[in-house]
């Protein structure tokens, strides 16, 4: 284990992360909100920081391995998620303590979107970008993580495109062609970005929230400028730019890259795991919409906007509101709820276990059942052209176990601090989802939560961010030996 390399790496992750404090400065500076202080507080203890784990390791310099990849992740979301939380607790409004400031940090970098704040509308203007801002470093970060890094690791949903995706998903360490991945993914992220921005702020946003809900949207986070979320707008328009924009931002940045380095749109219609994400979105709206209409909870207009609008924010992880999707009349909140658990596709910012992972299982099933029409034929799962070897779906099957295993050990807990069952099983889906609102409680913030809850949260927000085994395998003596 290289011990300096990884500190000299950490130490300068931090001292550029102190420079992303610079830009809610500024804008404290523009509105006059008087906040700017808690930033550049929090931007000097941050360099500082940094500069103490560099320095001392600055010579040191080796090729990173596997093991060096996995401790420098994890560390990279966990230092990155405490040090973004001191303007938070340093600004005189919100003045939040030290477990909310982290709760409501790690929310933002983790695009989770589950807040603990209320009267966002009141809050200082910088508070507000910085929140948004949070989520948009962090969902470029779990891009290139997921895309880039998580397969040469030999975990994430990508790696079952590794004979496929052009670039470094092929090589087996990291190698400088990680980098040249990384600012093509850089160029397309930043890109979708300024594309939603001026899509936003030409049907009527302010250019504060067009580029703070351009960052969310994009980011696949949920954070929003105002209490309302996306509702505060009551714009048709609004509402389905934001709908586009979840949905291109939950596909695979890795088909975005092949798309762009190829020059050729079909890759996205020959995606499997695109054909399935859009069809299992286009039955969960269906059903939806009809059941509103049914019911006689909106008119047909409302009912079209709200049902489109919930099932995309939801499924896709995202979590913006126009309507309390939670009130919604029988099966419908359980349903959508649910369909966070598939989540986005993999090498997205997104949650969830994401869809390729879903299509296998599905598949294996399938599979099965055969086997016991015909006991003696062989069948192999493919996805697409690409047959999936017994190591990927012992890999898919050992995710989900994990996953569930999780799930249930963290609903104890917060059982055990209290909460209602809804209230419980929902705040550790949607953390351990990356979703952001809840069921019972938690459908609206978070902040009533006792403190144990909110770490435990903490922890299903990781855990769900870096695909459960980045980190279980750092639990691993195996991992620790040399």
């Amino acid at each position: 284990m290289s011990f300096l390399v990884i500190l000299r790496i950490v130490g300068l992750l931090l001292m550029l992360f102190s420079l992303t404090m610079v830009p809610p400065v500024v804008i404290s500076l523009i509105f006059d909100d008087a906040t700017w202080d808690a930033f550049v507080i929090g931007l000097g203890i941050t360099f500082l920081t940094g500069a103490l784990l560099y320095w001392p390791a600055r010579n040191a310099r080796r090729e990173l391995r596997t093991r060096d990849g996995f401790l420098i992740t994890v560390m990279f979301w966990s230092v990155l998620g405490l040090f973004g939380s001191l303007p938070l607790m340093l600004a005189a409004d919100p003045s939040l303590s030290f477990t909310d400031a982290v709760f409501e940090s790690f929310s933002g970098l983790t695009t989770t979107g589950a807040t603990i704040l209320t009267g966002i509308d009141l809050l200082p203007e910088s508070i507000r970008f910085y929140r948004q801002q949070l989520q948009w470093l962090g969902g470029m970060g779990i891009v290139v993580l997921a895309v880039a890094i998580l397969p040469t690791l030999g975990i994430g949903g990508m790696q079952l495109y590794r004979t496929e995706i052009p670039g470094p998903l092929k090589d087996s360490k990291l190698t400088p062609r990680i980098t040249e991945t990384a600012k093509a993914l850089w160029y397309i992220y930043a890109a979708l970005t300024l594309t939603c921005f001026l899509a936003y702020w030409l049907a009527g946003m302010s250019w504060f929230d067009a580029i703070g809900h351009s960052f969310s949207t994009v980011a696949v986070g949920g954070f929003s400028t105002h209490d309302a979320s996306i509702g505060y707008f009551d714009s048709a328009t609004i509402e389905l730019i934001c709908v586009f924009f979840m949905i291109v931002s939950s596909l695979s940045f890795g088909l975005h890259f092949a798309v762009w380095r190829e020059k050729r749109l079909s890759h996205y219609l020959l995606d499997p795991e695109f054909r399935f994400f859009v069809i299992f979105l286009a039955l969960l709206v269906s059903v939806t919409i009809a059941t509103l209409m049914l019911s006689g909870t909106y008119d047909d207009t409302l009912g079209l906007r709200h049902g489109l609008f919930e099932v995309v924010s939801v499924a896709t992880t995202t979590g913006f509101g126009v309507a309390d999707f939670t009130a919604w009349p029988g099966v419908l909140p359980f349903m959508l709820f649910i369909a966070a658990f598939v989540g986005a596709c993999s090498g997205s910012a997104g949650g969830g276990m994401k869809v390729i992972r879903i299509l296998l299982i599905l598949k294996q099933g399938l599979r099965e059942i055969h086997r016991l029409i015909h006991p003696n034929a062989v069948f192999s799962v493919k996805v697409g052209k690409m047959r999936i070897s017994g190591g990927v779906a012992e890999a898919v099957w050992g995710f989900f176990s994990a996953y569930m295993l999780l799930f249930v050990l963290m609903l104890l807990i917060l059982l055990a601090t209290g909460l209602d069952q809804v209230t419980a099983w929902s705040a550790v889906g949607s953390a351990l989802n990356n979703l952001g609102p809840g069921l019972g409680g938690v459908a609206t913030h978070y902040g009533d939560m006792p403190d144990l809850a909110k770490w435990t949260l903490v922890m299903a927000m990781m855990f769900g961010r870096l695909e459960i085994f980045t980190i279980l395998v750092l639990f691993t003596p195996a991992f620790w030996r040399r």
